[in-house]
């Protein structure tokens, strides 16, 4: 009951403060006008639907993590379950940089920044919640272990890069996938329920609970983002759920000094990692800057293949899911069954990257083929319709 409280209460206001930023959006200039050939939409969308994900999802988790926890922690007990320590404070740091990290969104949605700018913006934001001790741990024990403890300067420092590139890593994936309409907002959905559960079954509930309300927030705002769409969410949205996504993985599921902790969060946000990487990867063969949008993202690839919106995020949804339930398996060792989603989800990954130029071909040839038949179709109608007139004559 605890659990469905703190989803519900981000859910409710999620979904009941979406239609106001509907309206707001175009008030306060927040509009998504289609420049390029880039973007899938064809008409100026309001992009404001960040402020209902983050109202939901920050409403509920202050509560939780600034009065609630208390109480909830009674009722654990209650309950019989186990309480391990839980990390209020890092919670704090979550909470104050997703703040920060939703006002630099709603800034570039408004005023519009530089892409260096707003990347050292997410750095520096970053640096808010490992202030607070949220960060890669096994990085230090893992080198103070091998090396002693001479080199604990080192091993922090190490612990420090890394830290602060998972957060703007994942925070930009999520970003980078806001591409199609549902999709960045089911795909996070999805993600943060996994782990949420990943982190209750190892008895981090407040993690769980700041989870599952911003997969409340996420969900609430996805009837009126999914295809096709009233409005976006914007950088603001994009940018909060991918921070939120990225902290509360390394605070909340298998806490331990071990690589376990990076790879369950890996697992489960496999779908975005991996587009991204791609993209990186594309962008430098090409001699491209990293940081310039282009076509070539999985959703785009899906699309080109005349998939649709609805049926190209549909498809993501599963392949997230199938990577979801692989990180909750390998939380609890069973890695052999881990290994086959995780062969059945890069199959998938695979045929759509390498079939979607095939894919493209023969639905043109259908379509060629289909109108060869209507062509034809037309000339014996028109064929008739002369004899008829010609005996008529007669």
């Amino acid at each position: 009951m605890v659990f469905w409280i703190a989803f519900l209460t981000a859910f409710m206001l999620s979904i009941i403060f979406t239609p106001a930023a509907v309206k707001l959006a175009p008030v306060i200039g927040a509009v998504d006008v289609p420049k390029d050939a880039r973007r899938m939409h064809t008409k100026p969308m309001p992009r404001f639907g960040g402020v209902a994900i983050f109202i939901g999802a920050m409403t509920s988790i202050s509560w939780i993590c600034l009065y609630g926890w208390p109480l909830l922690e009674e009722i654990f007990q209650q309950m019989g379950a186990a309480i391990l320590v839980q990390p209020v404070e890092s919670m704090k740091g979550v909470l104050l940089g997703g703040f920060l990290i939703y006002i630099l969104g709603v800034i570039d949605d408004l005023k519009g920044m530089p892409a260096k700018v707003k990347f050292a913006g997410q750095a520096l934001i970053a640096c808010v919640p490992y202030a607070f001790g949220v960060r890669i741990e096994f990085v230090t024990n893992h080198f103070g272990a091998s090396f002693g403890d001479s080199h604990s300067y080192f091993a922090g420092a190490l612990c420090f890069f890394i830290t602060i590139i998972w957060i703007v890593g994942i925070t930009n994936t999520v970003n980078l996938i806001d591409g199609l309409d549902g999709l960045a907002a089911g795909v996070s959905s999805i993600s943060s329920l996994c782990l949420a559960y990943t982190a209750y079954i190892h008895g981090s509930y407040l993690p769980a609970l700041a989870m599952l309300a911003l997969a409340g927030g996420a969900l609430g705002f996805l009837p009126y983002n999914f295809h096709p769409a009233k409005i976006f969410m914007g950088d603001g949205g994009s940018l909060f759920l991918g921070f939120m996504l990225a902290t509360l993985s390394i605070v909340g599921p298998v806490k331990s000094a071990t690589i376990m902790a990076v790879i369950i969060p890996v697992l489960v946000l496999g779908l975005p990692i991996f587009d991204t990487a791609f993209a990186i990867l594309r962008r430098l063969v090409n001699h491209r800057p990293i940081m310039e949008a282009d076509k070539g993202h999985l959703h785009h690839r899906l699309m080109a293949a005349g998939m649709g919106q609805r049926r190209t995020v549909l498809m993501l949804y599963g392949i997230s899911g199938v990577m979801g339930v692989a990180a909750v398996l390998f939380s609890r060792d069973l890695f052999v069954e881990t290994a086959g989603l995780i062969g059945i989800a890069a199959m998938y990954i695979y045929v759509f990257l390498t079939d979607a130029n095939n894919w493209r071909l023969q639905i043109k040839a259908v379509n060629i083929a289909h109108e060869e038949k209507r062509q034809k179709k037309e000339e014996k109608k028109q064929k008739n319709i002369n004899i008829k007139e010609n005996e008529s004559k007669e």
